[in-house]
């Protein structure tokens, strides 16, 4: 239905009510010319009078009437849907649909997801993990985070936090095979490579060199798809990989693992908070971008200062012995 015979059928049923048109007028904010003149079109268009009219009152025709008796319902239980829908917009609860990398989220959202509900014990979150960039309409997403070097087109970005990549290494395999002092010795090395998802190829491992960011291809002693799978061999001692801030910073902080190669860290990328329109947000929505926010936006947890990686790498490597033939 057109919005015009909507606004129509609402002025036709407030002037009922009301048995003034004038009156119903300014309850619907419109002026009496524009009222009576919507209410004639109303009348034009179904081709029958609604209303016996004299100067001093107004009453239905009997096809008034059959109107009002159909349309009267209908129309009252529509403001309860409107009404309802306001509300909801308003309420942090319901479902809150996150997508996210399988690679590097974990770390980030269990904190915020366990805080959040503790909060509001309301929402029901619906996590979606996927390394590959799907479409976020389609998907129904309301929040997403994506790593890059820059934000994605068609949804508004929030920059958080630099995301290092960081070559380490567990005590137990510097005791064994000693530690590269440059990228060149990485091919003497038992390195883990990670399997994009997707092509199922070995992404190289991207170090700094000066203001540059080079890829360098390392042959591959254990490979996966899965960064907890690599993380467990690493802390093992089994191979050296190169992790990402938010999955190494804590353990490198806690002397389990020891950061390799400090001059190439990485920080290239960034970590991006995605959403919609600002103005249609649900309260949930916005609730749970402002938590995100004020945990994550410039985050130390997730991020090394230059000092940390270089004490942390000299504590690592301090008095070991020549690595075992």
């Amino acid at each position: 239905m057109p919005i015009n015979e909507f606004r129509a059928i609402s002025l036709f049923i407030r002037t009922a009510g009301l048995g003034s048109l004038r009156r119903a007028a300014q309850a619907q904010g419109l002026t009496p010319q524009a009222a009576s003149k919507a209410l004639a079109q109303l009348e034009r268009h179904l081709g029958v009078r609604l209303f016996h009219r004299t100067t001093r009152s107004m009453a239905l025709t009997e096809e008034g009437r059959r109107l009002l008796e159909s349309t009267h319902p209908l129309m009252q239980g529509l403001e309860h849907a409107l009404h309802a829908v306001r509300q909801t917009r308003d309420e942090i609860a319901g479902p809150l649909r996150i997508s996210g990398p399988r690679t590097t989220l974990r770390p980030l959202i269990d904190a915020l997801l366990a805080e959040f509900c503790a909060r509001h014990p309301d929402i029901r979150p619906e996590v979606v993990l996927d390394d590959r960039v799907g479409n976020w309409v389609e998907e129904r997403v309301d929040v997403g985070f994506r790593m890059g070097v820059s934000p994605h087109e068609g949804v508004i970005a929030r920059r958080l936090f630099a995301l290092q990549l960081i070559v380490c290494a567990a005590p137990a395999y510097l005791a064994r095979h000693g530690a590269p002092h440059g990228p060149g010795e990485l091919g003497m090395h038992r390195c883990s490579a990670y399997r994009h998802p997707g092509t199922q190829a070995l992404v190289p491992w991207r170090l700094r060199h000066g203001d540059e960011v080079v890829d360098q291809h390392v042959a591959a002693a254990f490979s996966t798809n899965d960064e907890e799978l690599e993380l467990g061999a690493v802390l093992r001692g089994e191979v050296i990989a190169q992790l990402a801030g938010p999955t190494a910073a804590a353990h490198i902080r806690a002397g389990r693992l020891v950061p390799l190669l400090p001059a190439h860290v990485s920080d290239h990328y960034s970590v991006f908070l995605y959403y919609g329109s600002r103005a249609a947000q649900p309260a949930r929505t916005r609730a749970f971008i402002d938590l995100v926010v004020a945990r994550l936006a410039e985050s130390a947890d997730h991020v090394l200062t230059r000092a940390e990686l270089e004490a942390a790498h000299a504590r690592g490597l301090a008095g070991l012995a020549p690595p075992v033939a």
